[in-house]
């Protein structure tokens, strides 16, 4: 009998298939997604009236008339170039904006090169300039570097530095931190915060955890018309913890989103709602010499 030679079969397994590493964004942004179910946080009302001068300036005027605070008026302006990279990344940017008391804010974003921007802020009081900060930012492709100064005084030797830096491991998993040194006259000091976030189908989990507290927030989609965001910040050297649970309510056939929040801490649970519907808050660039006008109540 002659010997039978059986195949060998291959047995191993298919290669997984990786998913490419994207840039993980800003650390600014790492809580975002939970921030966007929250409703704005106003009071009284408010009047908006923009005017588009082309495609590139735009100015507004806003009243504020509050019950609580003092009322307010103020005039915005925006002049964005033309180098669209998103629909909500446009240089350059130029923002500013006055109110009734002569105080100002500015800010100037800039595309220096592909993966580098720069952002310079400036904010006066009145007469006196309160704070001066500029910023750099390097986008790779799988990660993002940030280094910001803030308020150098050379004479008096008082700076504050912030570095930020995200990393993403993989396709869901973000990590980084955060280092902030400041020095002033008799004082000098840093603190390092480390940040973590995951991203999942219909769930983004996002930590802050340094030795100055805790900032955790959970965002879940729970189908197309509903998602709800939890969020807890700790504060170690002010012994105070703030809980906020948001919702969103999406309805497509009246064409209205629906925004809410509850929440519990030192100040008394508190709880509100917002109706956006898209005459009111969606601004299209109209022709030019249109003035829409926005109402929030």
């Amino acid at each position: 009998m002659g010997n039978v030679l059986a195949p060998v079969l291959n047995l191993q397994r298919p290669l997984r298939r990786q998913e490419p590493l994207t840039n993980p964004g800003s650390f600014d942004e790492l809580h975002r997604k939970c921030k966007e179910v929250f409703p704005q946080q106003m009071e009284g009302v408010k009047l908006i009236l923009n005017r588009y001068l082309n495609k590139h300036f735009q100015v507004s005027h806003t009243v504020h008339m509050s019950t609580v605070g003092q009322s307010s008026y103020h005039f915005h302006t925006t002049y964005v170039g033309d180098r669209q990279l998103s629909p909500t990344e446009t240089f350059p940017m130029l923002v500013g904006d006055m109110d009734s008391c002569g105080s100002l804010n500015a800010q100037v974003l800039h595309l220096v090169a592909e993966r580098i921007r720069t952002k310079a802020v400036f904010q006066t009081q009145q007469a006196r300039f309160v704070t001066w900060q500029f910023s750099g930012e390097l986008r790779g492709d799988d990660y993002t570097a940030t280094l910001t100064l803030s308020n150098p005084d050379m004479l008096s030797q008082s700076v504050i530095v912030v570095a930020h830096f995200l990393q993403s491991v993989t396709s869901r998993l973000v990590l980084g931190g955060e280092m902030l040194y400041h020095r002033r006259p008799g004082e000098e000091g840093a603190i390092v915060t480390l940040a973590g976030k995951y991203t999942a189908r219909k769930w983004v989990a996002t930590l802050n955890i340094g030795y100055g507290g805790a900032h955790a927030s959970y965002y879940h989609k729970a189908n197309e018309q509903v998602q709800v965001g939890v969020e807890l910040e700790a504060n170690t050297r002010l012994q105070d913890t703030t809980f906020a649970f948001g919702y969103q309510f999406n309805l497509p056939p009246a064409n209205v989103v629906f925004r809410g929040e509850c929440g519990a801490g030192p100040a008394p649970t508190r709880a509100g709602g917002q109706f956006l519907h898209p005459w009111i808050r969606s601004e299209p660039v109209p022709s030019e010499g249109k003035s829409p006008v926005t109402l929030i109540p």
